[in-house]
């Protein structure tokens, strides 16, 4: 699954150009804010902050629409600052590095404002970000037009990539900015290795929004998926936060769509599923992805959250450590557990994964101080992480390394009211499966 991907979109009467300016025309111009690592740094692009002191920013969504997916940052970013009590060593140098963190409140004007606000005025000499385009891209984007390092995860990468103005044809789009994530082919090898485990018509009724996710896999998943047989029923591109799917609904129920599919902010899934079930729409397969990642969103729902298909990008089954503190997923797992009273949330792995990589960047950099150096390094780094090994360069693009997408159902829990099992391991072998896919409605 590491091999380039540039001949995905290939032969479909529109140019691939075309398409992925159409399809990140929303997400480009999303800025955003990050928690930063600080220490003392100036803004230019070329030097930092000299002296024996770095400076990290981190950005993500710790309330608003997807604060889900900042529910375990608190607790990763602890673990960080544990691990860099002592200092960084790097070369000759003992570099004290502080991390300060920012909330981006899953607002991308939010997200540049304190993405500027953390190069500006703190002279930050690495920036992190994750979780969704309306967080990361915004980020992202402020840190490529100052010139600052950055690293970001928890967007699909062609949201990423596509979605900031790369093209299919570019081999490196953007000079210091970089991204590590599951994609479109890591989503349809799950799909299409779940899906067969429950018979059905291959009829997969759609929901899509207006939006960088929603936009970049209509035009690339959905093509994806009619290769591999299955029919897309797609009422069309849905504003985010509409609040009567009565329309859609109908059409998916007279057409019997019997998978579902969708790629929401939480709070619209969670309207829609509502009507749904009031409406009498049943699929036998209900995949969900952006919301229903965390126990808490699907906890919300009530009974007509168990049996939700989704996807993982991290659980604590995934066999791989974080390369700052040495801690195994499963213990990274408990001890978030035992610290917060809270279930394991799929979003820890991958915080824990972008802290690991910002530090090996600035280990593995001439200067860590500047920010030029600091960017080339990026550029091949390996590094191990609670999500796999990393390696830039090995594709899809400079800018990329493509992670793997786990498949898996809620179902009732036993310590916790729900769990989430594996039922396929097509982007990563090395994870075990521990279930198959059962129909919605049987659990």
């Amino acid at each position: 699954m590491d091999q380039p991907r540039e001949g995905l979109f290939a032969g479909r009467g529109m140019s691939r150009r075309d398409l992925f300016r159409t399809a990140g025309a929303v997400g480009a111009g999303l800025a955003l804010s990050s928690p930063l690592l600080s220490a003392c740094a100036n803004g230019s692009s070329g030097g930092g902050s000299g002296g024996s002191s770095l400076k990290v920013g981190f950005v993500s969504p710790r309330t608003g629409a997807t604060a889900g997916f900042g529910e375990p940052d608190g607790y990763a970013l602890k673990q960080a600052r544990d691990a860099l009590k002592g200092g960084l060593k790097i070369g000759g140098t003992t570099y004290d590095v502080t991390i300060v963190d920012k909330d981006s409140q899953s607002d991308p004007q939010r997200s540049a404002q304190v993405a500027n606000d953390l190069i500006n005025s703190d002279g930050v000499d690495l920036m992190l970000t994750t979780s969704t385009p309306e967080t990361v891209n915004p980020v992202s984007d402020a840190c490529e037009a100052a010139g600052v390092p950055c690293i970001s995860t928890v967007v699909p990468w062609e949201a990423w990539y596509f979605g900031r103005g790369g093209t299919p044809e570019d081999k490196k789009a953007f000079r210091y900015t970089y991204h590590f994530c599951f994609g479109v082919e890591q989503f349809a090898s799950a799909y299409t290795t779940m899906w067969p485990q429950v018979p059905t018509n291959n009829k997969v009724g759609v929901m899509w929004p207006n939006d960088s996710d929603g936009n970049a896999i209509r035009q690339s998943l959905g093509p994806l998926l009619q290769q591999a047989g299955y029919t897309i029923v797609d009422p069309g591109a849905y504003t985010d936060g509409t609040n009567d799917y009565s329309s859609q609904i109908a059409q998916f129920k007279a057409e019997d769509c019997q998978i579902f599919n969708t790629f929401p902010i939480p709070p619209d899934f969670a309207t829609f599923w509502q009507q749904a079930a009031q409406q009498g729409y049943k699929p036998l397969i209900a995949q969900i992805a952006k919301t229903g990642l965390f126990p808490s969103q699907v906890e919300e729902l009530g009974d007509i959250g168990v049996g939700l298909a989704s996807g993982a990008y991290w659980t604590p089954t995934f066999p791989y450590k974080s390369s700052l503190t040495g801690t195994s997923s499963k213990d990274l797992a408990d001890g978030y557990q035992k610290d917060s009273g809270k279930q394991w949330n799929q979003q820890l792995g991958a915080t824990m994964a972008l802290l690991d990589a910002g530090v090996a960047a600035l280990k593995a950099a001439d200067d860590p101080t500047d920010k030029e150096a600091v960017s080339k390094a990026i550029g091949t780094l390996e590094v191990e992480t609670p999500v796999g090994n990393l390696k830039w360069g090995s594709g899809p693009n400079g800018n990329v390394v493509a992670t793997p997408i786990i498949g898996g159902q809620w179902v009732k829990g036993t310590d916790f009211p729900l769990d989430f099992v594996l039922v396929e391991n097509s982007s990563d072998t090395n994870v075990p499966i521990a279930a198959s896919l059962k129909p919605y409605g049987s659990l």
